[in-house]
């Protein structure tokens, strides 16, 4: 078997794995966050939804990564995997008795969410192990494609399954789909690093580390700046937008599961986007783009006063997603070493999964104070004012400049060494910068 063949099996049966197991993963979340809207149209509800949902992997994610750096990273998202099916098939089996109350639904989403904090850095180091450098954007931008076209087929699965049956077959559904993702992830064959064979510090210096070195990596730590704002200030208001629909257009399931399949086809063309016609344009470009466009989004759908022009910007919003995610991974994968991939993605986890939830304290409870519009448009001009304010102090300026000095150089040539990283100007520092 020739070398192309082999990493080309490897990523089929990866993708094919992952997506399995992400289809019932999906349902799962949909089936749960409308539960959660229509039982209650509580914004404090919802707010409590997305803490269990997020905060367990931003906890666990402080060890995962770790995890993904000492341990084969297959086996490490296997048994993550099968720890979260043995989990929610425990809990599915304490709903079919009786027990479904609101607490129980939640605790199942913090046992998924803290399953995720060691699955997803591990996912996320793997891929560089298994796809060669000059393939990276493509590869991210085939399986955030995918991942779109999942989260397209599950809005409309869950609303089956949801409507005719409840919450518990949903459960049962994703402990099968997870059942197959471990055994087609199993024909992959990975790697183990050799940092990984030869490890002798401890776990608190592997974290110490991963600390320093983001402090001191001047690209890694400003996309996690820039990360933490696009959650906090318009991915953590997304959640309310189903609460918007419930309580100004209807509360019939359709239109819950139309605005997710407007946002999934969204992320399905920007995939799409990515793997072909944006697959080498630069990386930093598309982020700013994006970003931008997150925040003026974000105030069109406080704005919008008709439901499909709502769907609309939806739609706008999820195609936006790939050209900040997939450049925002492939930088992060092509800048690092690979023997610190895990704990930078640990820390990529951290900020996704509290941004939301903290996001989520605010909104949710101001959704029962103030119109959900009203969040959106505050939130977005908020998002649009503090990314400009990151874009031009002195570490932004430098970070850019870096980044885009490393979208042209050879993918084979390893990370960026660190003075490249930190810039020339010496003044990502700057006190007061970004």
């Amino acid at each position: 078997m020739t070398a192309t063949t082999r990493w080309r099996r490897n990523v089929a049966f990866f993708l094919t794995g992952q997506t399995v197991s992400l289809f019932g993963s999906m349902i799962v979340q949909y089936a749960v966050m409308w539960w959660v809207t229509l039982e209650t149209r509580s914004g404090l509800a919802i707010a409590l939804y997305a803490v269990a949902a997020f905060l367990p992997q931003g906890l666990m994610s402080i060890f995962g990564g770790v995890l993904a750096d000492r341990m084969n990273r297959r086996v490490l998202v296997m048994a993550a995997d099968a720890i979260i099916a043995g989990a929610t098939l425990l809990l599915a089996v304490l709903m079919a008795n009786g027990v479904e109350d609101l607490w129980i639904v939640l605790l199942a989403v913090a046992v998924r969410s803290l399953g995720a904090g060691v699955q997803t850095p591990a996912v996320q180091a793997m891929i560089p192990q298994i796809v060669p450098g000059e393939q990276l954007m493509r590869v991210n931008g085939i399986f955030q494609t995918i991942q779109s076209a999942m989260a397209l087929l599950a809005p409309a699965a869950a609303a089956v399954i949801f409507n005719a049956y409840g919450l518990v077959p949903v459960f049962f559904l994703d402990v099968v789909t997870a059942v197959i993702g471990i055994g087609l992830l199993a024909l992959v064959a990975v790697p183990t690093l050799e940092r990984v064979a030869e490890s002798t510090t401890s776990y608190r210096q592997d974290l110490a580390e991963g600390m320093r070195y983001i402090r001191t990596h001047a690209i890694v730590r400003w996309l996690l700046i820039v990360y933490a704002v696009i959650f906090l200030l318009t991915v953590a208001p997304s959640f309310v937008t189903p609460l918007l629909v419930a309580r100004t257009f209807g509360s019939e399931e359709w239109m819950l599961a139309t605005l997710e399949i407007a946002f999934s086809l969204g992320m399905m063309l920007g995939g799409v986007l990515m793997s072909t016609v944006l697959a080498r344009r630069s990386p930093i470009g598309l982020i700013l783009v994006a970003v931008y466009g997150f925040g003026l989004v974000t105030v069109a759908l406080g704005l919008s006063g008709n439901l499909w022009v709502f769907f609309g910007f939806m739609f706008v919003f999820g195609l936006l997603v790939p050209p900040f995610s997939t450049p925002f991974m492939t930088l992060i994968q092509e800048t690092v070493e690979p023997a610190m991939h895990g704990r930078v993605f640990s820390y990529v986890g951290i900020v996704m999964a509290m941004a939301t939830p903290i996001g989520m304290a605010v909104f949710g409870p101001l959704a029962d104070v103030v119109s959900v519009q009203v969040i959106l448009i505050a939130a977005g001009l908020a998002a649009i004012a503090v990314i400009a304010i990151a874009t031009r102090v002195p570490s932004g300026r430098a970070t850019i400049a870096a980044a885009r000095a490393h979208a042209g150089r050879d993918p084979d040539a390893g990370p960026l060494p660190e003075a490249e990283a930190e810039g020339t100007t010496g003044r990502t520092s700057t006190p007061g910068g970004v």
